[in-house]
């Protein structure tokens, strides 16, 4: 990994921890600069999700991103984008997505690299294990997250 993504990938997992921490949904985002041949790569912007803190109906990791960018332009994410975030990618014209991990699930990937957008995928062991926890310990606000019903309880 080089240090561009080392950047942004350590960024948004400490976003991710900060909103378990909170008691939120575990995905945080960033927005890396990555310089020229005269300046070095910088972090512009950065945030997570903030649905459950704030009681946002869109308030996503790359959402917030981008809000706290005002007018930018966000790249780093710890788990694959869902369509809303996506849709967001796609409307802003955003060349490069890197994604910890898409094992938890898998967003809208395809559809942005059929818009010319290069997805990687990192497979980040710590991504991976904070959304394995999430998800076990709460999975009706994961369900709620990404557009799905919970089971009703058994009669």
């Amino acid at each position: 990994m080089d240090a561009i993504d080392s950047l942004g990938l350590n960024t948004a997992i400490a976003e991710a921890q900060q909103s378990y921490a909170e008691g939120g949904i575990p995905i945080g985002a960033a927005l890396v600069h990555h310089g020229t041949s005269k300046e070095a790569p910088k972090l512009i912007a950065c945030g997570h999700n903030e649905r459950i803190q704030k009681a946002s109906a869109t308030l996503h990791g790359e959402i917030s991103c981008l809000e706290n960018a005002g007018r930018q332009k966000a790249e780093f994410t710890t788990l694959s984008p869902c369509m809303m975030c996506t849709g967001a990618i796609l409307l802003y014209r955003i060349p490069r997505v890197v994604i910890g991990e898409n094992t938890n699930f898998l967003g809208g990937e395809d559809l942005l690299r059929t818009h010319g957008v290069e997805v990687v995928v990192l497979n980040n062991a710590v991504c991976k294990e904070l959304m394995t926890k999430f998800i076990a310990e709460k999975p009706e606000e994961w369900n709620e997250d990404i557009g799905e019903e919970n089971s009703p309880p058994d009669a």
